[in-house]
């Protein structure tokens, strides 16, 4: 009986296996589709309605007037003035102090180093809730260890209402924030460290470079895939900064902790201005896709 010829098993192998490939990404695609492409098209419709709890489907059709009146809006604008705060600061500092913590550990071995890499991403795994709680008490107008502590110290003479106080609540929720997002930073940079091609260090280090040299010359243009993804998941992170205000602060005092991400929460669930809210939300999307491209043209460029 003849064989088959080579190269027809060879196309029916390379057919059946690209068809298994595909069998295996179809779970996924289905759920990209069902939970990531469809309701962003539905927002982007949404945003173009006067969509309300009060209306049949999905309202109005009325163009781009919730665009327009979001830039005439006070509070969105302060909204959006606080995001853009929370994000140039906590970005900077979240990955520069992950990078020094990291810097100074990694060359740490056994139980020393996961005892670090455990103290750090210790806030990530615990729950908002319980984070928000522990932080809440210390923040405390009247019970609060930082008061104690600065009023022992002669620092204050009263105790600071900080969450209750516009000149202190952002700052306070940024420090929160930085504290639960350098712990993933720091595990990657650990490994990122450790996985830099120590011969050219040495070598470096045997013709003279300085170690800011062996660091800037060798160690960083390594590591800028493990930064740019912190980079642009720090960015995302502090865009959509929400459960932090909604259990501390509400939005107040006087809107002054508000972000893009809160007031979508309260227009579209405490106002019902379903079609108003998701214009936000469409807003706030291009500025992180916006921010994200940016951030990858840098990285690419250096």
């Amino acid at each position: 009986m003849a064989k088959a010829p080579k190269h027809t098993m060879s196309r029916a192998l390379v057919r059946r296996e690209t068809i298994s490939g595909y069998l295996f990404l179809l779970p996924s695609l289905i759920f990209f589709l069902g939970f990531v492409v469809i309701p962003m098209v539905y927002c982007l419709i949404l945003s173009l309605t006067d969509a309300n709890m009060y209306t049949e489907g999905l309202g109005n059709f009325v163009g781009l007037k919730n665009f327009v009146e979001l830039w005439q809006d006070a509070t969105f604008l302060e909204a959006l003035k606080n995001t853009f705060i929370i994000v140039v600061v906590s970005v900077p500092t979240v990955c520069a102090f992950s990078l020094w913590v990291s810097s100074a550990i990694y060359k740490l071995k056994g139980p020393l180093l996961s005892a670090f890499r455990c103290i750090f991403y210790l806030p990530v795994v615990t729950g908002s809730v319980a984070v928000t709680v522990v932080w809440k008490w210390m923040f405390d107008n009247y019970t609060g260890i930082f008061n104690f502590v600065l009023k022992g110290t002669g620092i204050i003479d009263k105790n600071i209402n900080w969450l209750g106080d516009s000149r202190f609540a952002l700052w306070c929720i940024i420090l929160i924030l930085f504290t639960t997002s350098v712990g993933q930073p720091i595990v990657l940079y650990v490994s990122a460290l450790g996985n830099v091609d120590a011969t050219l260090v040495e070598a470096a280090k045997v013709d003279g470079a300085t170690d800011l040299q062996v660091f800037w010359k060798i160690k960083w243009p390594q590591m800028m895939p493990t930064t740019l993804y912190i980079l642009v998941i720090t960015t995302i992170n502090s865009f959509q900064c929400f459960a932090l205000i909604q259990l501390l602060t509400s939005g107040g005092p006087n809107h002054s902790t508000d972000t893009i991400m809160y007031y979508i929460y309260y227009t579209a669930f405490k106002l019902y201005r379903y079609g108003y809210g998701n214009a936000m939300g469409v807003i706030l999307a291009i500025f992180i896709g916006l921010l994200s491209a940016l951030q990858f043209k840098l990285a690419k460029e250096k």
